[in-house]
């Protein structure tokens, strides 16, 4: 089995776990912090997975299905990016996991992404995408 490297990157934000919660999961929040993105699914363990939308100008349909989904706690799936330039198969999917801790008044979330070629790869990804990512529904949360 190939080594897989797991890019991490958390966020603190003023906000209650369960207004984190509807960030995650309310696709009109999604869509604000995930540059224009459409997700779709019915949110039960098993459930297929998508992110829809455009970026640069052109047209995606990622995939996945939902592993986990614990309200206010932990939420999982797989992943896989129509862009990513690799075929549709198992061996080509990411798990992405979203984890919450929260005091009331305050909640870190820490996402946790497998499926990286390397360390550097996965410090890449954590940094660049993913912190980009979390800021963005860190404002959304705070509002």
């Amino acid at each position: 089995m190939q080594e897989s490297f797991v890019a991490e990157q958390s966020v603190t934000i003023d906000a209650s776990a369960e207004a984190v919660w509807q960030a995650l999961t309310d696709p009109d929040k999604v869509r604000e912090y995930m540059h224009g993105t459409t997700i779709a699914t019915d949110w039960k363990v098993g459930s297929p997975i998508t992110w829809s939308g455009e970026w640069n100008g052109t047209s995606y349909e990622d995939k996945g299905v939902v592993l986990a989904f614990e309200p206010e706690q932990v939420l999982s799936t797989t992943y896989w990016s129509s862009m990513s330039g690799k075929e549709d198969k198992p061996e080509n999917y990411y798990t992405a996991t979203y984890t919450l801790d929260s005091d009331g008044d305050t909640t870190t979330l820490t996402l946790q992404q497998d499926g990286n070629e390397s360390q550097e790869a996965a410090d890449n990804m954590a940094e660049k995408n993913w912190g980009p990512v979390l800021d963005s529904l860190k404002g959304v949360a705070e509002r």
